[in-house]
């Protein structure tokens, strides 16, 4: 791999591992996260990895979504629950928008 000359970036793949927990998820639902956690590489641009987890819990609002981001020195961990699992990454990926953007302007400083 070439080495970046001074403007360039260095391209970090980031790499989205999805689990789910005590069930499994058809191939939209994955789909659908994966494209949902893909985003978030354009709030901050080291993100080195999303680590998803999907599990089943015995309550009402019983899709609960974990998510951990890997950022150089810090990880970043978002979990909430809803009606659906699609409405969980949702929340989760709008909270972590904020976090990524509040953690990068800290970088920056």
């Amino acid at each position: 791999m070439n080495k970046p000359t001074q403007g360039q970036k260095t391209e970090v793949n980031m790499e989205i591992r999805v689990q789910s927990i005590k069930f499994d998820a058809d191939q939209k639902l994955l789909d659908f996260v994966e494209k949902k956690f893909s985003k978030i590489e354009k709030f901050y641009d080291a993100v080195t990895g999303v680590d998803v987890a999907l599990s089943l819990l015995p309550d009402h609002e019983n899709k609960n979504v974990k998510v951990q981001v890997n950022i150089p020195g810090s990880t970043i961990v978002v979990e909430k629950n809803a009606k659906t699992f699609e409405d969980a990454v949702v929340d989760c990926a709008d909270i972590l928008k904020e976090k990524l953007v509040k953690a990068k302007e800290k970088r920056a400083e």
